[in-house]
Formats: C-alpha cells, structure tokens, sequence
C-alpha cells in the first residue's frame, strides 16, 4: 500500500479500542450464537421507566404545545422561545447525572426521547441530538476530568449548546489528511489552533466545541507518528469564527457553520482524554452517539406508519379501501414489521449501554445506524407512495385546501440525510467488515505482513492454523442449545410458538457466515479488504442476523396479558421469514453477481468513455 493508505490505517488503528470483549453481534460474525448475553430480552426497570416518563411526558405537552415543525421548516428559525423552554425541561442535558446539573436519565429514556423527537421535527432531534449525542456532554461524560465536568457540564446542561468540529473540506471519514492544527504556545501552558472545520452542526449557535486537530507528531519506536487531539473549545474566545451557516434540502432550521480558527488559544486543560488521543475520543464518542439516529429514525418510522394507516383505510379505489388492495396492503405490512425491528434493535443496544457502564456496542450502534436508516428511508417513502399527490405535496398546501396537513413531504426530505449522517451507510459497512474481520486479522494479520521477521510470520501461521483446526469444524454443528430451550417455551401465546425456528435459522446463519468470511480470506487473501461489496454482503447478512434474533425476543418476551401479545408475534414471525429471503439473496450474490464487470463499466464512465451517453441534455 502507499505511504499515505498506511498513514491513515495506522493511525485509526491505533484509536481502535481493543480492550473489550466481543458482544452477541462480534460472536455471531465468528459463528458462535451467544445468545445468553441478550436473553431475556432486556427491558426497562419500573423505576427508570417511571422516572423517565415524567420527563417524555412534559417533553411531548412541550412539543405539542409550543412548536410548529412546519413552520419551523419554512422559516429556516427555531424560535428562541422554544430552545428556552427546551432547556428549562432539561432536555439539554438529559443523560448529564443530576450532580451536574443534568437530569440524569438512562441512555434507554434518551432513546425514547429521541424516538418522540423523530416522529415531529427533524430540526428540533438535530439540535438536541447533536448537542448531546457528539457535542460536549458525550465526550466529556466518557474521558473528561473531573475539572473539566464540573466548569463544562452545568453550562451544557443548562441550555448552552454545544457542537463536534472533526470534518474540513478534504477530510470525511479519513482523518490522516487533517489539516487543522493545533500547535504548543511558546510558553508550554496551552495550544495554538488554526484551521477551518466544515458541517460542524449547531454550530452558528453553539456556545462550546469538541475540536479534532493535529498535533506536533510523536517520536514511537524511531518513527514519527501522527498525532490527532481533541479539545474543549469556547466559541467567545478571540480567533473563533463562524464564516458561513450551510443550507440543505431538509432540515431548513439545521444551524450547521462553516467554522474558523485563527490563533486560537486553548488551555492545556481543555484537552480531552490526553494529547494525542482525540481520534479515540472522536470514534468512542461516536459508538454511542449513532445510537440517537436509529432512535429517532424508529419514532419516524412509526409516524409514517399511522399516517399510512389512516389514509389506506378512508381512501377508497375500485370499490374498496386501498389498504384492502394486496399491493397497498404489503406495503404496510413491511412498514409494521420494519418499524418494529427497528425499535428493538435499538432498545436492545441501549440497555446494553444501562446495563453495562460504558459497554462497547461499537458493532451494535453501527448496525443499527446503518439498517436503521435505510430501514426508515424505505419506509418514509413508501408512506409517501401510498398517499400519492396528497404525500408529495406540502404540508401547508394541504391546509390551505381544507385538508389536514400530514407532512411527509417534510418527513422525506428531513430524512434523506440519516443514510449520510455520522458514518454513511458505505462507510458504515465498511466499519462494521473491520470490525467482523477483526478476530480474525488478530490471527492470520501477522503473516501477511512482509514487515515483521520471518521467524515471528511463522510462529503466528502455527498458531493460526491451530485455531482454525479447532475452529472451523464446530461452523458445520448446531451449539444453539439454549435456543431450543428456555428461549422457546412460550405456553400461552400461540404464535410465538413460530419463533424458535427463526433463531434456530439465525444460529445457523451466524455459522454460515462465518464459514464464508474464511473462504473468502483463503480466496483473497490481504486483498479481501478491496472487495468491499463482497464484505458489505457479510455485514447485511450479519445485520439481517441480528434483527431477527433481537425481534424474536422482544416479541417472546411480551408478557401473554400485553395488548396484542399474539399479534405482534405474528408480526415478528413476518419479518422474520422476509428477513430470511433478503439473507438469502445475500448468499446468493456472495458465488454469483456482477461485482467486477460493474467495477470496469464504473471505471470506463470516470474516464469519460460513456462520455456520449450525456449527448442531448443541456450541459
């Protein structure tokens, strides 16, 4: 690889957290069905979810009572009067503990939040999400020093808000090209920061920045090393400047700036973690924070779903409602199921978070990021569809014809930017095939690499081979036992009597997957990361994997008493077995598809030999 590829791998590597062990998600990628981490499915203690309805109730009376989303859409402005209100609910420092001045409710009860946010305005879940999810409170919860909490976390608890600074112009999702910097001051007590930062969100209204810059390279093993920091910002200090507030096709009121640095002095205090450890700061931070999107992208999911609803049972066509029509009809039933899915997967991720301080859900939030907001991309469109003119045409049209204002011409332009959102889905797929591959380049990385002595490439190859010899047999026997056990008992719920069997599959799809990694490592060798749509096949198999298991067990798990106990098993048992055709057209593509043939007609257009199919339209 160039000097630059391996400039970015080593340094992103080097942030990677490698201390924590694997979780169901990291097993099932390896064949093994561990299914005892997340049975029962976990569900909210009495006393959190008391403590967080008081907050979720006051939030929606708030919503519903003081905010317009669609006249916050056609003014670009959240009135101050709202952000007011918001922060005297506490709604800016929902997990900040109460010690700081926050409210101190769980990551499951900000899901929720986020969820109510996401079913009504897309610019109001901005603002808030962005704030808390990767401005300040986030980071400073995980790595700041108890100095840095105490003169921080009341000011963002309050109200102030806050934003994250790591993308500029030429730097997206790979920060070995970063270009702002932050150099020591002559008199060693703090930084010089210089630079511009692009798409940094709440940014023209931000009062406190997470800032990523690099730092003077240090001297390890001989070699210089790159060096990323992130630092406590204040925008009132001399030199910080907004220059530019960035407009898109959604989320008019989305307060995203173009901001500068010019000699800006920062305290050494004000450094995160430790010098040279803000990209760890920036990818941790991030775990947890991608878990907002999915939360606000199921709340979302489930506003379009009743709309949907609503209209295909009063809408009439050729004699009948439409919703009675087969075509409208599956169109509603992959929302109800998806919808639900998307719910679980993201509940379940969040009571890891409760359950476990600081757990690592890497894996998880990822994939519930990436299936989460195509999921709800789908579905907000298809909730279009199904409305037809009345769903493309604006909220305030309808109105002022007499006709209630649903608003997913709103919701579908809102929406579209979650698929881009902290990690594209690409990007996302290609986090999570590091992560699938990870146990594995632990093992077989050392001896491809013509760096390191042949008697040390030797060793790992004897100890590789070891464990695939023990390993790569147990990928062909069920272990699932305790599939076949308590997880599927149910005895007064008939339907859930249908889902053992689609744990059972997603046991044995784990394993089968895991057997296709390892013939694709031995087909490809160190060039495997290149086939990036063969890997981003694995990670949609491995994710379709996961929603399947989580949906089975939240759905066995309802006690027989909840409302519909029965129907929403049966609604599980749906995208359960529309889950299993999707893993199977996955498969499929793995040993037949067009992958290279599509790469030579990609790389034909870039270098302009298509150039003639753009004959005849205006240039």
């Amino acid at each position: 690889m160039s000097a630059g590829q391996r400039a970015a791998i080593e340094l992103t590597e080097a942030a990677r957290e490698t201390a924590h062990a694997r979780t169901f998600a990291g097993d099932l990628f390896m064949g093994k069905f561990s299914i005892g981490k997340i049975f029962p499915f976990p569900v909210q203690s009495p006393r959190d979810r008391a403590k967080g309805d008081v907050f979720l109730i006051q939030l929606e009376a708030l919503l519903r009572g003081k905010t317009d989303p669609d006249e916050i859409d056609r003014t670009g402005e959240i009135p101050q009067d709202v952000i007011d209100a918001l922060a005297r609910l506490g709604a800016f420092g929902i997990k900040i503990p109460a010690e700081y001045g926050g409210l101190g409710l769980s990551q499951t009860t900000y899901c929720r939040a986020a969820m109510l946010l996401g079913s009504w305005c897309g610019n109001l879940t901005a603002l808030i999400s962005a704030h808390q999810s990767i401005g300040v409170p986030q980071p400073l919860l995980l790595f700041g020093t108890e100095d840095q909490k105490k003169k921080y976390l009341p000011r963002v608890a309050k109200g102030e808000i806050s934003a994250f600074a790591l993308t500029e112009t030429g730097v997206g999702s790979d920060p070995a090209t970063m270009a702002t910097r932050a150099e020591p001051a002559p008199d060693g007590d703090g930084f010089i920061l210089n630079g511009e930062k692009l798409w940094c969100t709440n940014g023209t209204r931000a009062g406190l920045l997470v800032v990523m810059a690099r730092t003077p390279p240090k001297i390890i093993a001989g070699k210089p090393k790159d060096q990323i920091t992130a630092f406590i910002v204040e925008t009132g200090w001399p030199g910080v400047e907004v220059t530019h507030r960035c407009h898109f096709m959604g989320l008019k009121a989305l307060y995203n700036a173009v901001i500068r640095f010019n000699n800006v002095r920062v305290p050494r205090e004000n450094i995160l973690l430790a010098e040279g450890r803000g990209l760890r700061v920036a990818l941790t931070t991030l775990d947890t924070g991608r878990l907002t999107l999915p939360a606000a992208c199921a709340g979302l999911a489930m506003r379009c779903l009743g709309f949907s609803r609503d209209w295909a049972g009063r809408r009439v066509q050729w004699g009948a409602p439409i919703g009675k029509h087969p075509a409208i009809a599956a169109k509603i039933a992959d929302m109800a199921a998806n919808a639900f899915a998307l719910e679980t997967m993201t509940l379940l991720a969040a009571a890891e978070v409760d359950r476990h301080n600081h757990a690592d859900i890497r894996l998880e939030a990822a994939i519930c990021k990436m299936w989460g907001t195509e999921a709800a991309w789908k579905i907000v469109n298809d909730a279009l569809q199904i409305r037809g003119g009345r769903g493309y045409e604006t909220a305030a049209s309808l109105k002022e014809r007499g006709e209630p204002g649903v608003p997913l011409e709103r919701f579908l332009r809102d929406s579209r930017i979650n698929t881009i959102f902290e990690g594209s889905s690409e990007i996302m797929r290609l986090f999570i095939a590091r992560e699938m591959l990870d146990p594995h380049l632990k093992l077989a990385g050392p001896i491809f690499n013509s760096r390191l002595p042949l008697p040390q490439r030797l060793r790992a190859a004897v100890k590789a081979a070891a464990f695939y010899l023990a390993w790569y047999p147990k990928q062909f026997f069920p272990s699932e036992w305790f599939v076949l056990g308590r997880a599927g008992r149910h005895p007064k719920c008939p339907a859930a009597s249908l889902l053992p069997r689609h744990l059972r599959y997603a046991a044995r799809t784990g394993r089968k997957l895991a057997r296709s990694i390892f013939h694709a490592m031995l087909r490809h060798g160190p060039m495997l990361e290149r086939e990036q749509l063969l890997l981003g096949r694995f990670v949609d198999i491995g994710a379709e994997a996961f929603a399947i298991t989580a949906t089975c067990l939240r759905a066995r798990g309802l006690p027989d008493t909840a409302e519909n106990a029965d129907e929403m098993a049966r609604l599980a048992d749906f995208f359960c077995r529309a889950a299993r055709l999707r893993i199977e057209g996955h498969f499929r593509g793995i040993k037949k598809n067009t992958d290279h043939l599509g790469y030579k007609i990609g790389q034909a257009a870039l270098s302009g030999k298509l150039s003639g199919l753009e004959n005849g339209i205006v240039r």
